[in-house]
């Protein structure tokens, strides 16, 4: 590539292609230093954002007001203005666990009509290695008319945002980058240099920034279904697997994970694209698979666990009231993006169980849309046979013993999910 063909840092035009939780923050940064535009298809969300508000929380009302060259549309024809485009929409899976690539493929179909030479792509959307160059690249190609590396560049930055982590932000935490020439990489590592304030890690190669990614999330899926696979055998040996796990944790290099159920945008799916890839070439991962088998099976146990504890306190299950505590994959923030609460609530109606949901911190109408979950807008009083605490909320682990008791009735079991209650007050631990 010319070095001329680089775009003058004067004349960076950034456009982010996606508005969620990993493209607002990003579009806030950029937009402090850079003319930048940002893009969403979802008229409400632009409404929201224009209004000065970010409806996931992720960014503040004072935030959105610093970024001084931050625009937002969802007016394709703007995108023309723009000649660094950051795509950061949805890698989901589907209904039979496979890569789900249309948010992406429809995102490069759309960057097609509105790139122009010497414009520079930058996908941040978590994928299997390869996807970049072998799936998005070739949309745009073929759409455009025009040639990569050639006409037009590319890079792959994976995104490392934790939702609802106030600590852990866009530019505190170190990014990878990656571009399909050196220097186009460069470009791209001084790019986001430029606001990442602990610094980049510029990767050899767009596979090998990608291939970075997934393993982060299949490394904590596998290190999670590990724990959740103790918990089980320490449960029928009659052992608190917190117990076992804090004096374990008394060695220096014991990793501190707990057991629980593993949802959300990343770590219960990300493992898939992996092992999707793999599958692709000829191996069958075995691990990764078994991992992802156990935590996906997690459901199923606990509300095995909260029927037998019902049973043997002599407590009715068919028509039992039963209280879960949360919705969000999380704690403290409003995200339910493939929360495995869902698949208790499931696994609960399977025993004709009367299922309420409470969570401060999610929609009614959101849930409603997502998953067809009816939430209440505060728990019944000496209402439920059993409680759920299912996600660690600060507000649900403030809660006094006098508060939780309350919504039940006399007789009753409580199950503490996250080991947010004191263990005289729990029935249950995973």
């Amino acid at each position: 590539m010319e070095r001329n063909a680089v775009i003058s840092k004067d004349k960076i035009k950034i456009a982010i292609i996606g508005l969620g939780y990993v493209g607002l923050p990003l579009a806030v940064e950029f937009g402090k230093k850079y003319s930048t535009l940002g893009f969403d298809i979802n008229s409400k969300r632009i409404a929201d954002l224009v209004k000065g508000h970010d409806s996931t929380l992720e960014v503040s009302d004072e935030e959105l007001t610093q970024a001084s060259k931050l625009i937002y549309s969802n007016d394709v024809e703007q995108l023309k203005q723009c000649n660094v485009y950051i795509v950061t929409v949805p890698t989901p899976i589907d209904e039979h666990k496979q890569p789900d690539l249309t948010p992406l493929i429809k995102a490069s179909e759309l960057l097609a009509k509105v790139i122009s030479k010497d414009d520079i792509v930058i996908y941040e959307s978590t994928v299997y290695p390869g996807a970049t160059e072998e799936v998005c690249i070739p949309v745009i190609e073929q759409n455009a008319n025009m040639l990569f590396n050639k006409d037009f560049y590319a890079g792959y930055s994976p995104e490392r945002i934790n939702p609802g982590d106030k600590e852990h932000r866009v530019t505190n935490i170190l990014k990878v980058t990656s571009g399909s020439t050196s220097d186009v990489a460069n470009f791209i590592d001084a790019l986001y240099g430029s606001i990442i304030t602990a610094g980049t890690y510029q990767a050899s190669s767009i596979k090998v920034a990608e291939a970075a990614k997934v393993i982060e999330n299949t490394q904590r899926d596998l290190n999670i279904a590990l724990i959740n696979e103790l918990a089980v055998i320490f449960d029928k040996l009659d052992i608190d697997t917190e117990e076992v796990l804090k004096a374990a944790g008394t060695k220096w290099n014991f990793l501190p994970f707990r057991p629980g159920l593993v949802g959300g945008h990343c770590i219960g799916v990300d493992p898939y694209y992996l092992t999707h890839k793999a599958q692709a070439i000829g191996y069958n991962p075995e691990v990764i698979l078994a991992g992802r088998r156990i935590n996906d099976g997690m459901a199923e146990y606990v509300v095995s666990q909260l029927i037998k504890k019902m049973l043997k306190s002599k407590l009715p299950v068919s028509g039992a009231n039963v209280l879960l505590m949360g919705l969000t994959f999380k704690e403290n923030c409003p995200d339910i993006r493939n929360t495995k609460i869902v698949d208790v609530i499931s696994e609960l109606t399977e025993y004709e169980v009367n299922v309420d949901v409470y969570d401060p911190w999610v929609s009614i109408d959101e849930a409603k849309a997502e998953y067809d979950v009816d939430m209440v807008i505060e728990p019944k009083e000496n209402h439920y046979d059993a409680v759920i605490f299912a996600v660690a909320h600060e507000q649900f682990k403030s809660m006094s013993e006098q508060d939780i008791k309350k919504t039940l009735k006399a007789q009753h079991v409580i199950y503490d999910l996250k080991y947010m209650l004191p263990p005289s007050i729990a029935d249950i631990r995973l």
